[in-house]
């Protein structure tokens, strides 16, 4: 499911570069690496402002374009965050298993889990 979203949320992001690119390169009349430029540089913020849209249809396209596609470029980094949280999170169990290292107070985690349910065995006891 979660390789679904990826996924889903890549391609997005895709087709709202390549469409943007086009529109802008068509309506507004910029080169292709212009019409490109400028749909990054607005989908990320960035903003330089060498480039700005001159027609009514490029400046609605580009309210559109900042709306959605800043979305679209939020939703992939946090993606991308919680991918590498999740390597570094193996990544620390892996050491921990590895180097032997075992829980600081065994007594401690025990106190920290007192108001849990117990379970079937500890109620046997």
């Amino acid at each position: 499911m979660r390789q679904l979203r990826r996924s889903t949320i890549f391609a997005s992001l895709v087709l709202i570069l390549i469409s943007s690119t086009v529109f802008f390169r068509y309506v507004e009349g910029w080169s292709w690496v212009d019409s490109y430029f400028f749909t990054v540089v607005t989908i990320s913020t960035v903003g330089y402002g060498s480039l700005v849209p001159v027609t009514v249809m490029g400046k609605i396209a580009t309210t559109v374009l900042i709306f959605s596609g800043l979305g679209v470029f939020a939703l992939a980094i946090h993606e991308f965050a919680q991918i590498q949280m999740q390597k570094r999170e193996e990544h620390t169990d892996w050491l921990i298993a590895h180097l032997g290292i075992p829980p600081l107070d065994k007594r401690a985690e025990k106190v920290a889990n007192e108001d849990d349910e117990p379970n079937r065995e500890q109620r046997k006891t």
